[in-house]
C-alpha cells in the first residue's frame, strides 16, 4: 500500500508542477504583452509630443495648408484621449489616420524649399521619422508578444489552465487604413 501512495503522491506532485509551470508561463506571457504595450504607448506619446513642435514650426510657412495642419492637431488630440492601458480598434484607427496625415505633411514640406532647408524643420522631421520607426518597432514587438500569449491561450494543454484562470487573448495593434499602407506620392 505504501508504494502505491508514494506513486500517487509522485503523480500528483508532477501534475501540480506542470500546472504551476503552465500558469507561470501564461502570467509571463501576459506580463510581456502589458510591458510591450507600455513601450508602444511611450512611443506614441513621443510622437504626440513632437507633433505640436513640428506643426508650430511649419505653420508660418504653410498658411494655405491650414486644413492639413488642423487635421493633424485634431487627430493628435483624439489619439491622446484614446490611450487606454491596452490596444483598441478605435486607437488603431486614429493612430493610422495620424500616421497617414504626417506622411502627407512630409510630402508637402518637400514643396517648400525654404521650409525644407530650415534647420528646425529638418531636425523635427528627422526626429519624427526616427519616432515613426520606433513606433513601428514597438508595435511589431507588442504584436509578437500578443501572438505568443494567443498561442498559449489556444494551445493544449495550456488552454485548459488559461480557461480555468481566466487568461484571455490580447488585441493586436493593426493598421486599418489602406491609404496609410501606401507610400505618399510626391508631385512637383
Amino acid at each position: 500500500m505504501l508504494p502505491y501512495l508514494i506513486g500517487v503522491g509522485a503523480v500528483v506532485v508532477v501534475v501540480l508542477v506542470v500546472v504551476f509551470a503552465m500558469y507561470n508561463s501564461l502570467v509571463s506571457a501576459r506580463a510581456h504583452v502589458r510591458e510591450s504595450w507600455s513601450n508602444v504607448d511611450t512611443e506614441l506619446q513621443r510622437r504626440h509630443d513632437l507633433i505640436p513642435n513640428l506643426v508650430n514650426t511649419v505653420k508660418g510657412y504653410m498658411k494655405h495648408e491650414r486644413e492639413l495642419l488642423e487635421n493633424i492637431v485634431s487627430l493628435r488630440e483624439q489619439a491622446e484621449r484614446l490611450r487606454p492601458g491596452e490596444a483598441t480598434p478605435d486607437q488603431a484607427r486614429v493612430e493610422t489616420a495620424l500616421q497617414s496625415a504626417l506622411g502627407q505633411l512630409r510630402v508637402r514640406i518637400e514643396n517648400y524649399p525654404d521650409l525644407k532647408a530650415s534647420t528646425n524643420v529638418e531636425s523635427l522631421q528627422a526626429e519624427l521619422a526616427n519616432t515613426e520607426d520606433r513606433v513601428q518597432s514597438s508595435i511589431r514587438f507588442y504584436n509578437g508578444n500578443v501572438k505568443n500569449l494567443e498561442l498559449k491561450v489556444e494551445s493544449v494543454p495550456t488552454n485548459i489552465i488559461a480557461g480555468l484562470f481566466g487568461f484571455k487573448k490580447a488585441q493586436y495593434f493593426e493598421l486599418h487604413d489602406e491609404a496609410a499602407r501606401q507610400a505618399p506620392k510626391v508631385a512637383f
